[in-house]
């Protein structure tokens, strides 16, 4: 039997897309796009199509763990309250912390902020949205007086220029990209620009590709305002009456170099002439332009280039920031960063505090901002911290220096995690481990990147025991002695939350949504999006700025002075600069994403994007392992050779973790360096050194279990048949036929194998009551198998196991390349040559590849034109 579809919103990205989903008794959770939400219209990427294979019981605590072991609730709580309790009677309340996480709902978010903000008297409350956004909220805050996105999605097709910088959209927000795509096609006049120094999916839509120097922006947005000085196009009447500090801004711009982005002069000119010749230009910006240690100025550079011209808040025109997260911006609306209090109000304003503080009738009030996450983490290594509280996210390996970050966890004197699962990097070292609901549990709202506010609905009763995170911390603060925890439904949060946006609004601030203050529980339950402002007048506006009306104290608009940083010369004994980012299919540290099985098939292990050129220097081929070092960790990655890299920078992904590999933690090599106004970690930019790693066999194994390797390189992904596992090690074993028993902890299964010793070659494949349970494959260079074919065969006669190949009658499909509709390379290419097929969208319509997201449409791309390539050579 199938219920009705709910109305919920996809958890992934602050794209915000509505979802529709129902229990189908048969093939469980359905999901598709919702048409009527105004975030996607019905369209869902990769990883929201996939939503209903993550909601499995894999993994999910169904219990409090107290030091590991199952604990009663009444038990675990006490713990917490007592542990927070206690420390702060002994060394005050800037000794315990909170962090959390843009994946709450709005309802967590507010909760934990009162918490801690109003009643523990701390703002010892940071979130992973530090890691991603707060460069753009320090920016705006500083041109706008508030932490405002003046512009909409619609924005994206009224414009008649869209200028992507520091974002790759295809493959972080591909329903954005995709909306930009619809908009070009339907207006071919409408151009794109990219500026990136890497060559992403993106760029397949772009007229034009800036592929300027890392950490260049602020001199190329610099050399752009003072191109819109001399070639007059700034909007003197908007300047005049609306904005401060032209000249000063304009003087320093005045003397940057472009030439420092290391883009050539037409370069440069032609993007002038386009940017400035066209009106309704849009500036999308992302991780590119935030994750760096002067993020900050870059975003103020994009800005001023917007106020000059008085390009902001009209219809097609604006900068615009996307988010990382789908609540990031929810965690901003109630002050879930450290220096910021709920609805856009400021911590360090007297004023303010006592209106927050009146509001709550709370005891206290924290009087000044507190440590933002690179520095709480410093924190707790230094015993300053002494009680932390970590929901819903994994700073083991999202933050910078992460086995730093580690060992401060695992030495502070107490550590409760609310997460889905006790075995995450950081919840294995917490002393209590509280069960959370997840997705399609949880109830309660977020607020996407163009501030549209939808529902999570709940789709099924939580796990187990797990309960709702303002559940949990309503507990712990009454618990704790604290009156005004007294919540029974996140719609009861919620009207609290609207009618403290009314004292903001008081206060002269952006963020109103008082006019849903009243809201009946049955109006909260029938939510529909809705993009605030929303006032108690019943008034509501799509865009900010258009005529002024700024949130500074004089109203007007401030463009700052950036400087161009000098750039840092890369030591000689670490020569390579290491970026790092998202991949297409998977979603910050995979605790959900990697239990979905074609979710892992685009990308299954960790891996380095080389340049060629740094690859012959290195003596690394495609598919050898690299041994990558910083001043702070190492890792072993995969090695990719492409030229999408420049030669001197590397890319790697960030999503791996101990779970799921034995050295893929890409943040261990990041620099805890931080911008100095936002806090915000330079993730793009870690100095590293490269070297083969020098196995002396690589292997690959498919087994219908799940199990962890013991040798020093190895990485694990989910396949439709049970677990995928790459390997390598610097000794190889003697008894390979004895090693595979071991290997998979199995020992009464019939085995058959093909060794070579001579080449250090095995192929080992293990049997039982007629049916293939695993497969072992090795060799002194990287093993070459079919892994699809390989991993199918798990659960089947495994006919051809030990050939690891296809045979004649036996199609392999490939390497994933669609991961919406699970279609790999090998039938892209057959139906290429035996349908005649000329173009992504014939591609498309033979095999519906491409046709949802679109995001694997660049790779389509580069398939087809390398295929009809080689017809014509042929």
């Amino acid at each position: 039997m199938t219920q009705q579809p709910i109305c919920t919103t996809c958890p992934y990205c602050g794209t915000g897309c509505g979802v529709l989903a129902s229990i189908d008794g048969a093939v469980g959770l359905k999901v598709k796009g919702d048409p009527d939400h105004p975030a996607n219209f019905g369209r869902l990427c990769s990883k929201g199509s996939a939503l209903g294979e993550t909601i499995i019981p894999d993994g999910r605590l169904h219990t409090p763990q107290i030091n590991g072991q199952p604990a009663s609730w009444d038990a675990a709580l006490d713990m917490v309250a007592d542990a927070f309790s206690t420390t702060i009677a002994k060394h005050g309340p800037d000794s315990v912390a909170f962090y959390v996480s843009g994946q709450l709902l709005t309802e967590d978010y507010y909760v934990a902020n009162k918490l801690m903000k109003g009643y523990i008297g701390s703002a010892n409350i940071d979130t992973n949205s530090r890691l991603c956004m707060a460069s753009t909220v320090a920016g705006q805050k500083r041109a706008f007086g508030t932490d405002t996105v003046p512009g909409t999605y619609e924005d994206l097709e009224l414009a008649d220029l869209v200028v992507l910088t520091g974002s790759n959209l295809a493959w972080c927000h591909p329903v954005l990209y995709q909306r930009i795509v619809a908009a070009k096609a339907a207006r071919p006049s409408m151009k794109v620009v990219v500026i990136d120094p890497r060559r992403t999916a993106t760029c397949d839509l772009a007229d034009m590709h800036l592929a300027l120097k890392p950490g260049t922006d602020v001199a190329l947005f610099n050399h752009l305002l003072n191109q819109i000085n001399d070639l007059g196009a700034v909007d003197a009447q908007f300047v005049s009456a609306h904005v401060s500090g032209f000249a000063d801004a304009l003087d320093v711009a005045s003397a940057t170099d472009g030439s420092v982005t290391g883009l050539t002069d037409s370069e440069l000119a032609a993007f002038a002439a386009l940017w400035i010749g066209t009106e309704k230009t849009v500036t999308v910006f992302s991780q590119g332009i935030n994750q760096s240690d002067h993020g900050a100025d870059k975003v103020n550079a994009i800005l001023n280039c917007h106020l000059a011209t008085g390009r902001i808040g009209k219809p097609g025109c604006g900068p615009f920031s996307v988010t990382g997260q789908p609540n990031a911006m929810g965690g901003r609306e109630v002050g879930g960063l450290a220096n910021m209090l709920a609805a856009h109000l400021d911590i360090e304003n007297a004023t303010h505090r006592d209106a927050v503080q009146t509001f709550w009738s709370s005891p206290t009030m924290a009087k000044h901002q507190g440590l933002k996450a690179v520095d709480m983490f410093q924190a707790i290594s230094e015993g300053k911290i002494k009680a932390l509280w970590v929901m819903c996210t994994n700073p083991v390996v999202s933050l910078p220096d992460a086995d730093a970050v580690k060992s401060a966890i695992a030495g502070c004197d107490f550590v409760a995690v609310s997460d889905l699962s006790a075995t995450t990097d950081t919840a294995v070292l917490a002393d209590v481990v509280l069960p959370a609901t997840g997705w399609g549990e949880k109830d309660g709202t977020v607020t996407n990147s163009d501030r549209t506010i939808s529902r999570q609905r709940a789709l099924m009763s939580p796990t187990g025991q797990s309960r709702h995170d303002w559940e949990i911390i309503s507990d712990v603060a009454r618990r704790m002695g604290y009156e005004g925890f007294d919540y029974e439904t996140p719609a009861q949060i919620f009207r609290e939350h609207a009618q403290l946006s009314g004292v903001a609004a008081n206060q002269g601030k952006d963020f109103d949504i008082s006019g849903l203050a009243g809201i009946s529980d049955a109006d909260f339950e029938a939510l529909q999006p809705t993009r605030w402002p929303v006032r108690a007048n019943g008034a509501k506006s799509d865009r900010f700025f258009a005529d002024g009306g700024f949130f500074t104290p004089t109203k007007r608009a401030n463009m700052l002075p950036v400087l161009q940083p000098a750039p840092k010369e890369q030591p000689a004994a670490l020569p390579y600069r290491l970026n790092t980012g998202r991949i297409r299919d998977q979603w910050h540290t995979m605790t959900r994403t990697a239990l979905a099985p074609r979710l892992n098939q685009h990308y299954g292990e960790p891996f380095l994007e080389l340049h060629p050129e740094d690859a012959l220097a290195l003596g690394l081929r495609p598919a050898d392992l690299a041994l990558v070092e910083s001043l702070y960790g190492t890792t072993i990655l995969r090695v990719l050779v492409t030229d999408r890299v420049a030669p001197g920078s590397v890319f790697a992904p960030i999503h791996w973790t101990g779970e799921t590999s034995s050295a893929g933690r890409v943040s261990v090599l990041v620099p805890p360096s931080t911008d100095p106004t936002s806090g915000q970690p330079d993730s793009k930019a870690a100095p590293v050194a490269i070297k083969p790693y020098a196995a002396e066999w690589y292997g690959f194994a498919a087994c219908e279990t799940d199990f962890t390797p013991s040798t020093e390189y190895w990485a694990k992904a989910r396949s439709t048949t049970g677990w995928r596992v790459e390997l390598a090690d610097k000794s190889a074993p003697d008894d390979w036929q004895e090693y595979a028993r071991a290997l998979f902890g199995i020992n009464d299964a019939q085995i058959s194998s093909v060794t070579d010793p001579a080449r250090n070659i095995a192929r080992v494949a293990l049997h039982k009551s007629g049916k293939l349970i695993a497969a072992l494959y090795a060799a002194s260079t990287p093993v070459s198998v079919s892994r699809n074919f390989a991993s199918e065969l798990i659960g089947t006669d495994g006919h051809g196991a030990l050939a690891g190949q296809a045979g004649a009658n036996q199609p392999d499909p490939g390497a994933t390349v669609c991961a919406c509709f699970n279609v790999g390379v090998n039938t892209i290419l057959s139906a290429i040559e035996s349908d005649k097929l000329m173009s992504v969208d014939a591609i498309g319509q033979a095999l519906s590849a491409g046709t949802n997201c679109g995001s694997c449409k660049p790779e389509l791309a580069a398939i087809l034109n390398s295929a009809l390539s080689r017809a014509a050579a042929e």
